[in-house]
């Protein structure tokens, strides 16, 4: 594997350095991300409270100015996203596509939810990683593809939050005296936001879920270990996706969210404890500080969605 240390001489634990860096570019790019979901639903959700006048106190809330959480919150997960191991994020990026097929299956044709787009936050996080470490192997100058991977999805990020702030700010003075191209164009094809966020998803997921296989896949020497691995983990995660579709079907909001999160990173430690390593279980703990901080960032959103 070649990256930008390849070019330096050999020196003890440099190599180390540079494995953390692409860590930390990858734990980046899959930050940037969900960053750009969770701003386009911001101007999509606004988007809906300004054309129901009984939505009002939702709109104040969502257009609320929070400077420094967006860019904590990439901080943040960007950390957690490089401190997880491919091995777990590979093992939430299937728990999760189990997840929305199921979901999305169970909904009336045509609808779609929101609020899945949220719940999603994290594992969009570990499947954009499990990706990038997935097609980057062994590519050579790694580093390089990940920095520039890691500008591209900055910019953005950046450029989608300014389109949220914008959004939020005049999107009511511009839709109505019609002068703001961008805010015209919101006006019009809005409502097409869920359909190009189901697209992208659909996209990111299905290279996600390959990535994700073949990661877990090349740590088994036989195909008896890897049937010892995968049949408790398809039992497992048959029961987490049971389980959640009940619990969804009773109640909705924050809290639900939580606990089922809760649930689903206690399923999985029980299975790794079985069938995993020690590291695994360090990752499960981190990767549930990961999904707590993203409902917890996205409150507002949560609510949001529940209530439509």
């Amino acid at each position: 594997m070649f990256s930008l240390g390849s070019w330096l001489p050999a020196l003890p634990g440099l190599a180390w350095g540079w494995a953390l860096l692409d860590a930390l570019l990858q734990g980046l790019v899959g930050a940037c991300a969900v960053s750009v979901l969770c701003s386009l639903l911001k101007v999509y959700l606004y988007i809906q409270c300004v054309n129901n006048p009984e939505r009002q106190a939702e709109k104040e809330a969502i257009a609320a100015r929070r400077p420094l959480l967006g860019p904590l919150h990439v901080l943040v997960l960007t950390a957690v996203l490089a401190l997880v191991g491919s091995r777990v994020a590979a093992l939430v990026v299937l728990e999760f596509s189990l997840r929305a097929v199921s979901t999305i299956l169970s909904l009336s044709k045509g609808a779609h939810s929101s609020q899945l787009y949220l719940l999603c936050q994290y594992s969009l996080g570990c499947g954009v990683s499990c990706g990038l470490s997935f097609l980057l192997e062994g590519a050579p100058h790694r580093s390089w593809n990940l920095a520039l991977a890691a500008g591209l999805a900055g910019l953005l990020a950046l450029h989608a939050r300014r389109l949220a702030r914008h959004v939020c700010t005049l999107y009511e003075l511009h839709s109505r005296q019609r002068y703001c191209g961008v805010c015209i164009l919101l006006l019009a094809a809005g409502h097409g936001i869920p359909r190009l966020l189901r697209n992208a998803l659909a996209l990111t997921f299905a290279v996600a879920d390959l990535a994700a296989v073949e990661l877990i896949n090349r740590d088994f020497l036989s195909t008896g270990e890897a049937v010892r691995f995968w049949t408790p983990l398809t039992i497992c995660y048959t029961l987490l996706v049971v389980y959640m579709q009940e619990e969804s079907r009773q109640s909705t909001g924050r809290g639900p969210a939580l606990r089922t999160v809760v649930v689903r990173m206690g399923g999985l430690f029980i299975l790794l404890l079985t069938v995993g390593r020690w590291t695994d279980i360090l990752h499960v703990f981190v990767s549930l500080l990961g999904e707590v901080w993203c409902l917890l960032q996205s409150g507002v959103l949560l609510e949001s969605c529940c209530r439509q």
